[in-house]
């Protein structure tokens, strides 16, 4: 039994070793054919096409840009003194991202001030 299976194994090698011979003579055969396809006479006429084509040059790597690093900005110290400003920013009517950029803090810092304070209306 196990000698019918090696002998099927070999059998099996012999047949794709036949396959592939049949499709790098078939490779072969398409590329000797691709100048004529194109209208070209010989493979050197085709080349310089192809060359004349590119520009005649290799092409150069192209050279990989590093990403700038940001720097992070440092976290904000909340104070009793900001706590006061924005306070009075919110009664003069400024936006919260106006309030945000006069005291240098983000804008969900601001939202979350404004909700300690009293000062968003809940909702519905």
């Amino acid at each position: 039994m196990v000698t019918d299976k090696i002998k099927q194994l070999q059998e099996l090698k012999i047949r794709a070793a036949k396959l592939e011979a049949s499709v790098i003579a078939e490779r072969e055969e398409a590329l000797a054919t691709l100048p004529e396809s194109y209208g070209y006479a010989s493979l050197k006429d085709f080349i310089k096409a192809l060359k004349a084509a590119s520009g005649g040059k290799r092409m150069k790597p192209r050279k990989v840009k590093k990403a700038k690093r940001v720097a992070k900005r440092k976290r904000a110290k909340i104070t009793p003194e900001i706590k006061e400003q924005l306070k009075a920013a919110v009664a003069a009517g400024k936006t919260g991202s106006a309030i945000a950029k006069e005291l240098g803090i983000s804008l969900p810092s601001v939202q979350n001030i404004k909700k300690e304070l009293g000062l968003v209306k809940a909702r519905a």
